[in-house]
């Protein structure tokens, strides 16, 4: 009891040193609401960050995603178009292919005719002399008929003869031979034909052999020019 009554009365004596420890309980009571405060505002702005750390992948892989998108469209693009490529190119060859059989076909005897026709003018040039030598007898009507022959097998072969006299010079189809003056022929036009020529259907085998007009030579005039009527 008298232990407790000292230090009752001590602190009555000293009531200033009583003061400052309840002012130093105080001040460590407000230092530590303060941080508290603090941490409680900074837990929020710190979220923020966890937040924008999260979104920053997802966002990546959108654009990975998108960008291979487009690498798949760019590649279907050219795949396509090599198909399409692949499926024109494999038309043209076709078409092609049955073009060349179809000429192949038509064409197959232009070798063999074009070796037959110099026979063929030959065998009209031996038919013209028996004509001219020995009238019309039982040897050149026999001629005449092999010659008959001859012109209906090409005919029937596709071979046309080129006719030239008197039809305008075509350097396509015809060979000049000669030049003359006429004044019956229009300059140009052809005058008489010396040797045949022949054609496959759309293909010349061997061009006409013809002499063209000059027309009348300038200073001259035609020979019936001074006649009356």
């Amino acid at each position: 009891m008298s232990e407790a009554k000292e230090q009752r009365n001590l602190e009555l004596e000293n009531p200033e040193s009583d003061s400052d420890a309840n002012a130093a309980i105080a001040k460590t009571a407000s230092v530590a609401e303060s941080s508290s405060d603090n941490r409680n505002a900074e837990t929020p702005s710190g979220s923020e960050p966890a937040k924008e750390g999260n979104a920053g992948p997802a966002s990546t892989q959108k654009d990975d995603i998108q960008e291979q998108m487009l690498q798949l469209k760019a590649e279907r693009d050219k795949y396509k178009d090599i198909a399409l490529r692949s499926v024109a190119d494999l038309d043209n060859y076709r078409k092609r292919m049955a073009r060349e059989k179809d000429e192949a076909i038509r064409f197959a005897n232009a070798s063999f005719l074009e070796r037959l026709i110099p026979i063929l003018d030959n065998f009209e040039l031996g038919l013209q002399a028996a004509k001219a030598s020995g009238g019309q007898s039982a040897v050149v009507d026999g001629m005449s008929m092999v010659s008959r022959q001859l012109q209906d097998f090409l005919t029937s072969c596709g071979i046309e003869t080129v006719d030239a006299t008197g039809q305008p010079f075509n350097p396509n189809i015809h060979e000049a031979i000669a030049q003359e003056e006429d004044p019956e022929i229009e300059e140009g036009h052809v005058i008489r034909q010396l040797r045949k020529g022949y054609r496959l259907k759309d293909r010349l085998i061997r061009p006409a052999n013809v002499v063209v007009s000059k027309g009348l030579k300038a200073g001259k005039e035609p020979a019936n020019a001074g006649a009356t009527t």
